[in-house]
């Protein structure tokens, strides 16, 4: 039953798939983000209209998307279109009709974009590892010195940075940065830990780390994608 793996509340991320609608529209094929409101039945279910910078996002009544859900059991996935929408309470609906099962989705990577953005960053003492290992809302101590690199590029699972520090793979690590544009300077902060390290052949003393994010804030994460679709959207309109 659907019930068994989908929560109110679950967060989700609709993707248009039908080709001919997205050659007239091309902002329906971007990625949103909403949140589950109701199962309704094994074949519908019902979600809050995606907002993206405060402007709501109308759903055409049709179109078939692409879901995916967070759930308490990870990712969950299925084809789905949008048979009704309306305004209830002042909050505007979106029923979607099911046209595959739900099944788990293995999404082991994000799509990485090219950047160059400031990276503060710096290792975690043992006494830290410990206190994150038993609470995930372990508060990182902002009066340690960071050291910084260039983040070459982002994802929204992890990234990669060039420094002319070293850490060690396997490292846990605190990271933060920024985005440029519409996020009011707003801190990025995760822990992650350190995947690859390499020194650069033409360059010695410069090392690139790849790092996974192994705790983020989940609304950051979405923050992120919907910049990494933005800047993509921007470098496509400049080459047509």
């Amino acid at each position: 039953m659907l019930a068994d793996y989908l929560t109110v509340g679950n967060k989700v991320e609709l993707k248009a798939v039908d080709k001919m609608w997205m050659q007239d529209d091309p902002e329906s094929s971007r990625l949103y983000f909403s949140k589950l409101n109701g199962v309704l039945s094994e074949e519908r279910i019902e979600i809050l209209m995606p907002m993206i910078q405060g402007k709501l996002i109308l759903l055409p009544v049709n179109l078939q998307y692409n879901l995916c859900f967070y759930t308490k059991n990870g990712l969950m996935q299925c084809y789905a279109k949008v048979v009704d929408r309306y305004r209830s309470n002042n909050v505007y609906l979106a029923v979607l009709e099911l046209s595959s099962s739900l099944s788990k989705l293995q999404r082991r990577e994000y799509y990485r974009f090219s950047c160059a953005l400031e990276l503060h960053t710096r290792a975690f003492s043992e006494d830290e590892l410990k206190a994150v290992k038993n609470n995930w809302d372990f508060l990182v101590n902002k009066d340690k010195p960071l050291q910084k690199a260039v983040i070459v590029d982002i994802s929204g699972g992890g990234l990669r940075f060039v420094s002319n520090f070293q850490f060690e793979e396997g490292n846990t690590i605190y990271c933060t940065y920024q985005l440029p544009g519409y996020y009011n300077n707003k801190d990025f902060e995760m822990i992650s830990t350190v995947l690859k390290v390499q020194e650069l052949e033409n360059k010695p003393g410069l090392f690139e780390h790849r790092i996974k994010y192994i705790h983020i804030d989940e609304d950051a994460r979405e923050d992120i994608i919907h910049f990494i679709f933005d800047e993509e959207r921007k470098i496509r309109k400049k080459q047509s």
